[in-house]
């Protein structure tokens, strides 16, 4: 056994599910393990590395910024901070954005924001209507937010003021929703749940509904944004604006940075209601920019998309010759491959003996998201070690 994996088994809680590999290095779609074995990285750090591992652009401006100034609190104004802050609300249909850690503290923003909102325009409404199978975090508010019982089970009394109910069904949104309601959060497509996409219309339904109601619509793009679903911010490629949006993941390239955005007549938090000591951290913001510039000045998205629809293809002609393929889902490249029985974590077992990382999304789902710089002879290499691995574990 690895040293590394006895240190971790010794000292790291044991909260994650481990593949057997220690990771060393990496470099674009590659990684390289401790005993220098390479594989293709189809998981892209939980679609965080959407510009591969150790992007030149990335690389460069962290280690110029390291040098120059690494943290000052909120008190002061910092360069990169308000460059990324800009770039943000002039790609996309927001006005405003606050700078955090994670995913779920943008998640957590967002629905402190929606609170708010509600306390001034709905009588003091508090309630947020999110999806069942959805994944929003794991602080305690974004367990409950979650719509997912084995993960709240053994948290409960979870904190009150969300309602979950199915996703890609409007009269379920209808039925929840009341004088407490303040606002509806979706993710555009469910990651973790699989990569369920929105059925036709649905999104549009949802908007029109909060339009009607005077709710808040959120959309967590913490995994469909930056470029992964072939444009930069998700709700662009399903054609629904939301009012207050999530950021994180790919938001930094590979270093921790989330944020969540508003349209300007719903930025209702003033000095005081909200805060971070590392939100909108130098170092982070500076990498959070590099990448996202160089994805809009380069066209990252759309690239995405092609080597997507490519990837996806591929994976359908997988399907219709073997019969333990039942289903191909997904866009850009967030994509998932669905099994006849639970052998997805055989499948993944065997695709790393075979140099081939992917995410046993569910016991018989795995989901495929490579990085958006991954080439089309990656994505062949990458197919023909996923034939071998299935030839193996099913």
């Amino acid at each position: 056994m690895s040293t590394w994996r006895e240190v971790e088994a010794k000292y790291y809680m044991q909260t994650v599910r481990r593949q057997p590999v220690v990771i060393v290095r990496g470099q674009g779609t590659k990684v390289w393990d401790e005993d220098g074995k390479e594989y293709l990285d189809f998981t892209a750090g939980w679609a965080v590395n959407n510009l591969g591992h150790s992007h030149p652009a990335i690389v460069a401006a962290i280690r110029e910024q390291a040098g120059t100034l690494l943290q000052t609190s909120n008190q002061f104004y910092t360069v990169p901070q308000l460059q990324l802050a800009q770039l943000l609300a002039e790609q996309s249909c927001m006005d405003r954005v606050f700078f955090c850690n994670s995913g779920a503290e943008a998640n957590e923003g967002a629905v402190k924001l929606a609170r708010k909102y509600g306390r001034l325009f709905r009588n003091g409404a508090y309630e947020v209507i999110t999806a069942l199978n959805s994944f929003h975090g794991r602080t305690l508010a974004m367990v409950a937010a979650t719509g997912q019982p084995h993960y709240q089970e053994t948290w409960k009394p979870l904190p009150e003021g969300f309602v979950n109910v199915e996703y890609n069904d409007l009269e379920a949104i209808r039925k929840a929703t009341t004088d407490r309601t303040c606002a509806v959060m979706l993710e555009p497509v469910q990651g973790e749940a699989g990569v369920i996409m929105p059925s036709e219309g649905y999104l549009k339904a949802v908007r029109e509904w909060c339009d009607e109601q005077g709710l808040l619509l959120i959309f967590d793009e913490v995994q469909t944004g930056f470029g992964r679903l072939g444009t930069l911010f998700g709700y662009e490629a399903l054609g629904v604006e939301p009012d207050v949006m999530s950021l994180a993941k790919a938001l930094g390239g590979g270093v921790p940075i989330g944020a969540f955005m508003a349209k300007e007549q719903y930025c209702v938090l003033e000095p005081g209601d909200h805060g971070s000591t590392f939100g909108g951290n130098v170092l982070a913001c500076a990498a959070a920019y590099a990448s996202t510039k160089y994805m809009v000045d380069n066209d990252i998205p759309a690239r995405a998309a092609e080597s997507g629809a490519y990837l996806k293809q591929q994976l359908e002609g997988l399907r219709s010759h073997d019969p333990s393929i039942v289903d191909v889902r997904g866009m850009g490249l967030l994509l998932a491959v669905e099994f006849s029985s639970d052998v997805s974590a055989k499948v993944v077992s065997a695709c790393n003996e075979e140099g081939l990382l992917l995410n046993p999304v569910r016991p018989n789902a795995i989901r495929m998201y490579p990085p958006l710089t991954v080439s089309r002879e990656e994505i062949d290499l990458g197919v023909e070690r996923l034939v071998r691995g299935l030839q193996k574990a099913v």
